[in-house]
């Protein structure tokens, strides 16, 4: 899926590009298509740089975190939830540790320890489905959850935005939980139509109470304050809870005697190996990305769908932020180039920035996930996966845009 994404950016812009020339007689296209992927490769190379320090910064406190033990808190926290919702899986079989670290490690931002993870849960459910080819109701329900991708701690994101140059690059934080918890209970409520799981159930009524309640306190909080006083709350509460994170990691890791220094030091050599391998990928995406804005080919894009939001009299500044959204579903790395080309062509702190930020925070790649995780075992009959798994990403995309402009408009 993404060497076809970015094999259409280069086409797409090369038909423009020989459009304008023939037809238009623009002789200089060409030129700036050059220019583009001159200007864009260094660019990329630039923003891998920068981002060395503050995703060692990052990586090191979540391997802190990782070691304190907070993974299996979570683990041990969410496992009575994921019993009642899969009851095809065993109480004590492998599978449900797996799903619950897996979701554990998603939610706190360590995506190379989600993926095995994952993969492991996925293999696991595989050992107890009657249908080798075909997806279980267990694997469908762990991938969406998956896919919807809760997200409690966006290291990414952060990181990005304080690249970019973001004044404040936690201020998306409430948001985004908004938008990600809007994503995982709306693809929830979709496989559990499909496959009748109870949801009245006093167990999962419990966990999804609390969860709704939380959010729904946060909503009425917000709803009080003037958008000026929203937005230096926002960023009040999301400063101390992220640094209140640090420090329970910390003292964590005093309890627990592990040694929190030399923790943080093996996750920075990660954070740091990490910047460096993404350069080749940041190059390739922000490199096709420039050349199809380049040829005018985003702006016509961007063009004809403001035309028909204001024929129907909408506000059309979420457009700038759209391609974020549209590619999200099927490539995580080129929705992220969506976002720092979103946040270098109108600013980290713009509206479309932000917005670019949250929907890049409320979901995952459905398609990814899905390829990687059935893959993994050999599924090729994915029965519902995938339409429960785009309904939770439109979900999460809408209320992305309707917290953008509750928040920042």
């Amino acid at each position: 899926m993404l060497n076809f994404i970015w094999i259409a950016f280069f086409t797409i812009a090369f038909i423009v590009a020989l459009i304008k020339l023939l037809v238009l007689g623009d002789t200089e296209i060409f030129g700036q298509l050059m220019t583009a992927m001159f200007s864009l490769s260094k660019s990329a190379f630039e923003i891998s740089l920068g981002l060395t320090g503050v995703l060692a910064l990052w990586l090191g406190i979540m391997r802190i975190g990782e070691r304190s033990g907070f993974i299996d808190l979570l683990t041990r926290g969410l496992t009575p939830l994921f019993a009642k919702l899969m009851p095809d899986v065993p109480r004590n079989h492998p599978a449900l540790g797996a799903m619950v670290m897996n979701i554990s490690a998603n939610a706190l931002g360590l995506d190379n320890a989600a993926t095995p993870l994952g993969i492991k849960a996925m293999q696991e459910l595989q050992k107890l489905n009657p249908l080798k080819d075909t997806a279980s109701n267990a694997q469908i329900l762990f991938l969406v959850i998956n896919t919807s991708a809760v997200t409690l701690f966006p290291v990414t994101i952060f990181t990005y935005r304080a690249q970019m140059g973001a004044a404040n690059p936690t201020d998306v934080f409430i948001p985004i939980l908004i938008a990600t918890y809007a994503s995982t209970l709306i693809g929830l409520l979709a496989v559990a139509t499909v496959q009748k799981i109870n949801l009245l159930d006093n167990v999962i009524l419990s966990y999804l109470g609390g969860f709704t309640l939380f959010i729904a306190a946060l909503l009425g909080y917000f709803a009080n304050l003037s958008q000026t006083e929203m937005l230096a709350q926002s960023a009040l509460i999301s400063n101390v809870i992220l640094f209140s994170l640090v420090m329970l990691f910390i003292a964590g890791a005093i309890v627990k005697k592990i040694n929190a220094y030399e923790a943080f030091i093996d996750g920075a050599q990660e954070g740091f190996a990490t910047a460096i391998k993404i350069i080749p990928y940041l190059v390739a995406m922000l490199v096709a990305i420039g050349v199809f804005r380049a040829s005018g080919a985003l702006d016509m894009l961007a063009g004809a769908v403001r035309q028909v939001v204001l024929t129907l009299n909408l506000d059309d500044r979420f457009i700038d932020a759209l391609p974020t959204a549209l590619i999200k579903p099927l490539s995580g790395s080129g929705a992220r180039a969506m976002m720092i080309d979103t946040m270098q062509a109108y600013g980290a702190d713009s509206f479309s920035g932000r917005l670019a930020s949250i929907v890049q925070g409320s979901t995952e790649t459905t398609f990814y996930v899905l390829a990687v995780y059935f893959g993994s075992v050999g599924i090729k009959n994915i029965r519902h996966a995938a339409s429960c798994g785009l309904i939770a990403d439109f979900a999460g995309i809408v209320t992305a845009i309707a917290v953008a402009y509750w928040f920042f408009a």
